[in-house]
C-alpha cells in the first residue's frame, strides 16, 4: 500500500551539492553561505535586508524586541495560528490580544481589530495564514489611525502577494520560517526581513549573543541570544530559493487538483477560498468538514489505515491549557476561530504528488465522510 505523509520537503542533488561544499570547507557556522542566502532571499521578497536565524520562532522574538515591544504592552494578533505567534509576544513581557478571524480566509478580521485597541496597544502582529495574505489595506489604515506598528508573521506564506506586492514588505519587519513542511526549507530556520537598517543591525547583534557586527567574542554590548543559522541550513536554503518559483507553481498545481476533485462535494466539504486581492502560495491544503456529526479523530484514523496521513488544522491558541490558565480564555471567546479549528483537516500536500494520487486521496476522503453525512 502506498503511503502519503502529510508533508515532506523537495530535496534534490543541488541541496546535496551545496551541503557537501560546506562539509568540505570545514566552515559549519558563521561562514559565507548564510550571507549568500540572506541576499538572495531579500532580493526575492523585495526588501533591503534579511537576517537569517535558527527558527521562525526566534525571528518573531527578535521582531518583537526590535519593535520596542516591552513588558506591559499589548500586541493584537490572531488566535488561529501556530502558537509561536503569541508566544513571541509573551517572551518580551507583553500581552497577546486576540482578534477573531475572517471566516473565508482565516486571517485577522479587520472589523474586529479596533474593538480591542487600548492605550497599551503598541503593535499588530499580522499572521498571513496557510499561504494567503491578510487584508493589508484595512489593517494598515487602522495602524496609521492609532499609530501602531505592523509586524508580519509570514512564516506560512513565502511568496504570497497582496495586490501584486509580496507579504513581508508591509510592516516594519516580517518573519518567514523554513521548517520542512513550508514552501521552501532549510531544515530548521527562519529569517527576519526589513527595509530598516537599524532593525537589521540590531537583529544581527541579538542573534549572535549581543555582539556588534565588528566585535569579537571578548565583548558583548547587549543581552543577546544564540539564534544564528548554521552554514548547512543556509546551504539547503540557497538551493531552495534558487528554485522557489518551481516549488510554488507546483504547489499551486496540486492545490488545483484538490479543488477540482473536492469542489464536486460542496455539501460535504468547504475547499479553501482565496480573496480577490491575493495570490496564494499554499503552505498546506486544509479543508473544512461541514458535517459536525463526523468524528474527526476517527476519520483521521480511518484514512491512516488507507495510508493517508491527515491532521487537525489548526487548534486555536487561546484554548491551549497554558493560555486558558494564564488569561482565563474559554470556549466561545473567538467563535469563528474555534469553528474552523473544530472542522479543519489538512490533507497530504507536497511536491511529487501526481493528479492520480490526489484523485485517490480525495476519493478515500469523500468515501469516509459521505457514509456519515
Amino acid at each position: 500500500m502506498k503511503k502519503y505523509p502529510i508533508a515532506k520537503p523537495c530535496i534534490t542533488k543541488k541541496e546535496e551539492q551545496y551541503v557537501l561544499e560546506v562539509l568540505r570547507s570545514g566552515i559549519l557556522s558563521i561562514g559565507p553561505k548564510v550571507g549568500e542566502f540572506e541576499k538572495k532571499f531579500a532580493k526575492y521578497i523585495g526588501v533591503k535586508y534579511a537576517c537569517a536565524v535558527s527558527s521562525g520562532t526566534a525571528g518573531l522574538h527578535l521582531a518583537m524586541i526590535t519593535a520596542g515591544i516591552k513588558e506591559g504592552d499589548e500586541v493584537i494578533t490572531s488566535p488561529f495560528s501556530f502558537v509561536s505567534s503569541a508566544n513571541a509576544i509573551l517572551y518580551v513581557g507583553a500581552k497577546p490580544v486576540f482578534v477573531d478571524i475572517d471566516p473565508a480566509t482565516y486571517n485577522l478580521n479587520p472589523e474586529e481589530i479596533e474593538k480591542k485597541i487600548t492605550k497599551k496597544t503598541k503593535a499588530i502582529l499580522v499572521v498571513h495564514i496557510f499561504g494567503q495574505s491578510a487584508d493589508m489595506d484595512q489593517i494598515i489604515k487602522i495602524a496609521k489611525k492609532y499609530k501602531l506598528k505592523i509586524i508580519e508573521d509570514a512564516c506560512e506564506s513565502i511568496g504570497a502577494e497582496y495586490k501584486g506586492k509580496k507579504v513581508g514588505t508591509f510592516g516594519e519587519s516580517a518573519v518567514f520560517a523554513f521548517y520542512p513542511n513550508k514552501q521552501m526549507t532549510t531544515g530548521e530556520g527562519g529569517i527576519v526581513v526589513t527595509n530598516d537598517e537599524k532593525i537589521d543591525r540590531l537583529c544581527r547583534s541579538l542573534r549572535n549573543q549581543g555582539r556588534a557586527e565588528n566585535m569579537q567574542w571578548l565583548d558583548h554590548e547587549r543581552l543577546g541570544y544564540n539564534y544564528r543559522m548554521d552554514e548547512l541550513s543556509a546551504a539547503v536554503g540557497l538551493a531552495q530559493i534558487e528554485k522557489i518559483d518551481f516549488l510554488i507553481s507546483d504547489r499551486r498545481k496540486i492545490a488545483g487538483w484538490y479543488k477540482k476533485f473536492l469542489s464536486r462535494y460542496p455539501e460535504l466539504v468547504q475547499v479553501p477560498r482565496i480573496a480577490p486581492n491575493n495570490t496564494h502560495t499554499w503552505f498546506v491544503y486544509t479543508v473544512f468538514l461541514k458535517n459536525k456529526k463526523i468524528n474527526r479523530d476517527n476519520l483521521i484514523n480511518q484514512l491512516a489505515a488507507e495510508g493517508i496521513s491527515t491532521k487537525p488544522y489548526l487548534p486555536s491558541i487561546h484554548l491551549f491549557s497554558f493560555y486558558k490558565k494564564m488569561f482565563g480564555y474559554k470556549k466561545g471567546n473567538f467563535p469563528v476561530s474555534e469553528s474552523v479549528s473544530d472542522g479543519g483537516i489538512a490533507l497530504p500536500f507536497y511536491i511529487g504528488l501526481k493528479e492520480s494520487d490526489i484523485k485517490y486521496i480525495c476519493q478515500k476522503f469523500i468515501d469516509s465522510i459521505a457514509v456519515k453525512a
